[in-house]
């Protein structure tokens, strides 16, 4: 599987996009208001309980419109951080502070609301079962969103199509589940192969090949607890399908070894964070 590192030319290119996008085609025409070259000194604060993510890109956001700008990090990177906690402080001319403060905002609140989401799953879960994302990622924030799961304590699957094989559903409606599975075995090349099957006939078809995980979708738990018992001593098992904070204990309670959650990824709230001058 790729690896998900958030390399310096990562974190400064994304930034980069992120500006030119907020800053097209006048600049900031109202921060450009100040004329005078004050220095200020600004606090980034938590606006409620969460677990403080993104700093880099923050503190990139500052550079990239001016060098002299300090940014003192306060919080460490993934740490649980409380309402009205100061997270960094910003030093610099007060206009450039101004036209980064939205960008590095919006990068720590999206990447923090992620990790925190995913730390609320994982903390419910025993620590045998895994919590993990799926591909349900904004198109070109995917290393960002995956890297955000792992810093909640949560697992990256499979970051593109390239990486393993998956035979879900509509594969299987497509062609024939054992001949799917057979042929992704012949095809492998070190590869894993996660099959996904809707009910207990679709496992026992397969039962039996040599692939690596089978994937539960939206059974009810009496099925699931069912299906994990014939599977697991063979395969690695995961559950899926509308997994929710209040759902998710019993789906672990089944004993299945990962739980994938599409919502941490495509659907969580942002941090809510402020820049006080």
């Amino acid at each position: 599987m790729v690896q998900i590192k958030l390399s310096n030319y990562y974190i400064r290119n994304t930034v980069k996009l992120a500006l030119n996008e907020d800053l097209y085609p006048s600049g900031d025409i109202t921060s450009n208001l100040i004329k005078n070259k004050k220095v200020i000194k600004a606090k980034l604060i938590s606006n409620q309980q969460t677990i403080v993510a993104g700093l880099s890109f923050a503190k990139q956001t500052f550079q990239l419109i001016d060098n002299n700008i300090k940014f003192n990090i306060k919080k460490k990177e993934g740490s649980l951080v409380k309402k009205n906690e100061l997270i960094a402080t910003i030093e610099g001319k007060a206009e450039n502070i101004l036209i980064g403060e939205r960008v590095a905002l919006n990068f720590m609140s999206h990447i923090s609301g992620i990790a925190t989401k995913t730390n609320n799953f994982v903390k419910i879960v025993n620590k045998k079962c895994k919590i993990c994302c799926t591909r349900k990622t904004i198109p070109t924030l995917r290393v960002i969103q995956k890297y955000a799961v792992k810093l909640g304590g949560g697992v990256n699957h499979r970051f593109n199509l390239s990486d393993e094989f998956l035979i879900k559903d509509n594969h299987i409606a497509s062609s024939n589940i054992k001949t799917l599975v057979s042929l992704a075995i012949k095809n492998k090349k070190g590869r894993k192969i996660t099959v996904e099957v809707d009910n207990l006939k679709q496992l026992k078809q397969i039962m039996g090949l040599k692939f690596d995980t089978v994937l539960f979708d939206n059974m009810n738990i009496k099925t699931l607890k069912a299906a994990v018992k014939i599977a697991k001593k063979y395969y690695e098992t995961e559950a899926s399908g509308n997994v929710s904070l209040k759902s998710v204990k019993k789906i672990a309670a089944t004993g299945v070894d990962r739980i994938s959650i599409g919502s941490i990824t495509h659907s969580t709230s942002a941090t809510d964070f402020k820049l006080e001058i």
